[in-house]
């Protein structure tokens, strides 16, 4: 197994008052290549924060944070930039689309810093939309899209500068039940592809979904386990 997250005793604090507040607490974990992971706990459990860590949005206190063999915790903002830009993949529940911009837009707006034509950055755009089965919808508008659209072109959006980690952040918080189905059906093939998949959720149907489950309570790590699904691929 090849781990592209490492994270040692990793704690991230405020202060308030004059005392430590941790929103995490001595969180250590390996996530290995090609693993498709389920991050839960209620709400203040630090999964945001340690969402955000992974993700390289945000920085820990104290700890190590290894992202595909690099040291990534002292990084400045611009390093922490492109190596989010690099090797994660971004989908959020409000699926952050720009409203003006069509479809295909969203889609190249990662590839807007990569030194590359704006012809490559459209057909890999379109390319991406093709994947996700949105090759007729590139000159739409997000309001002129379902919820379940819009998700897939913020997944394409998050595919086109080919990352090996796809972390989603309550991706189907917003549709319904068949939709969300749809959407699962989509991150199983990504999965199946190769891809390291890591969902933040409330949600335990879609934790049970993933084939492991990492759960958190008041900052800590209070759970690591395989799913059902995850321990019928290890057989």
């Amino acid at each position: 197994m090849l781990p592209v997250i490492s994270l040692q005793h990793i704690s991230k604090y405020y202060q308030m008052a004059g005392e430590h507040f941790y929103a995490l607490k001595d969180v250590s974990l390996t996530i290995n290549k090609n693993e498709y992971v389920a991050i839960i706990g209620p709400s203040g459990s630090g999964k945001s924060t340690l969402m955000n860590i992974i993700g390289c949005l945000d920085t820990p206190n104290e700890g190590q944070y290894q992202l595909a063999n690099q040291n990534v915790a002292n990084l400045s903002e611009a390093e922490l930039a492109t190596m989010r830009n690099q090797q994660v993949g971004f989908i959020f529940q409000s699926f952050n689309l720009l409203p003006r911009a069509t479809a295909l837009a969203n889609v190249m707006q990662p590839l807007v810093y990569r030194l590359i034509s704006n012809s490559d950055r459209q057909n890999m755009a379109k390319e991406a939309l093709r994947r996700v089965g949105l090759a007729d919808k590139a000159q739409h508008l997000p309001n002129q899209l379902s919820g379940g659209q819009r998700q897939r072109v913020a997944i394409a959006r998050a595919l086109v500068t080919r990352p090996g980690i796809l972390l989603g952040d309550e991706p189907t918080g917003n549709l319904d039940s068949k939709t969300t189905r749809e959407i699962m059906a989509l991150f199983d093939e990504l999965h199946q592809e190769g891809h390291t998949v890591i969902l933040v959720t409330h949600e335990q149907e879609i934790a049970d979904h993933c084939h492991r489950v990492i759960r958190l309570v008041d900052g800590q790590l209070a759970q690591d386990s395989l799913t059902t699904a995850g321990e019928k691929q290890h057989v």
